[in-house]
């Protein structure tokens, strides 16, 4: 079946979690050197949940399967914030974080319908990458004491310069090439915003690319990663959906 052997390089990237590449930054309000950070249970009432976005299941049982701490992460020191985008986990110091996951809800095609003998392997192979072609985007909500969002952004932006050649990062004896960082348009929400690619050698010596973007809102900083598997396998194009980016945005407010 045509890119299958990408399958299992697309699903390390997931897992692994990993992307980044700058691209826009508006300076804005900041926190302020007496901004007090939210608490872990404020936080995760302000975090999207079932219900908040349109087209899109959330749940945070998802985000267990991700790393759950930076010490896990292993790699170039100074692309580590690269990688804590990906995972969910927060850049920078912060006071308090979590993270939850918003998967988009695909209405069943024509093909589903049909029963496996009146389909041509051609349409088992359109069936199966429509099937995995839905938007999964990993949130994390961080938040921070003084300064420490500003930071915490800019460690972000810093690292989307300074790896902008690619990186070698992961989690623990589970690493990936990372081969660029690419600089993409965000949504320009919040008071300041970083959107960007990573792309990736896929098992077949074909490329995809996973994007993320990072919006500062005051003392709290919203990431967010958003992986296809069925655009990778197919080079079909996607980015960071807008509603949800919306929907977190509006609960930050």
């Amino acid at each position: 079946m045509k890119r299958s052997s990408g399958v299992r390089a697309a699903a390390t990237v997931v897992v692994s979690a990993l992307s980044l590449a700058l691209v826009t930054g508006c300076g804005g309000d900041s926190g302020g050197s007496d901004a007090k950070a939210l608490s872990s249970a404020e936080l995760k009432k302000l975090i999207i949940a079932e219900g908040d976005v349109d087209g899109h299941k959330v749940s945070n049982v998802e985000a267990k399967k991700l790393p759950s701490a930076k010490s896990a992460i292993t790699g170039d020191e100074q692309c580590k914030p690269l990688v804590y985008v990906i995972g969910g986990l927060a850049p920078g110091d912060a006071a308090a974080e979590t993270r939850t996951v918003a998967t988009e809800e695909k209405k069943p095609t024509d093909a589903a319908s049909k029963s496996l003998e009146d389909l041509s392997e051609g349409d088992i192979e359109d069936a199966l990458n429509e099937s995995m072609s839905v938007d999964v985007t990993v949130v994390g909500l961080s938040s921070y004491d003084g300064g420490g969002a500003e930071e915490a952004f800019k460690s972000v932006s810093d690292a989307v310069e300074k790896c902008a050649g690619g990186f070698t990062a992961g989690e623990k004896s589970d690493e990936g090439k990372f081969t660029k960082v690419t600089a993409e348009k965000g949504a320009g929400a919040g008071d300041e915003s970083v959107a960007f690619a990573l792309t990736s050698d896929l098992e077949d010596g074909d490329s995809g690319q996973a994007h993320a973007e990072v919006v500062r809102h005051g003392n709290t900083v919203a990431t967010y990663y958003t992986m296809n598997l069925g655009a990778l396998m197919t080079g079909k194009a996607y980015t960071v959906p807008a509603a949800v980016v919306d929907a977190q945005g509006a609960k930050l407010k």
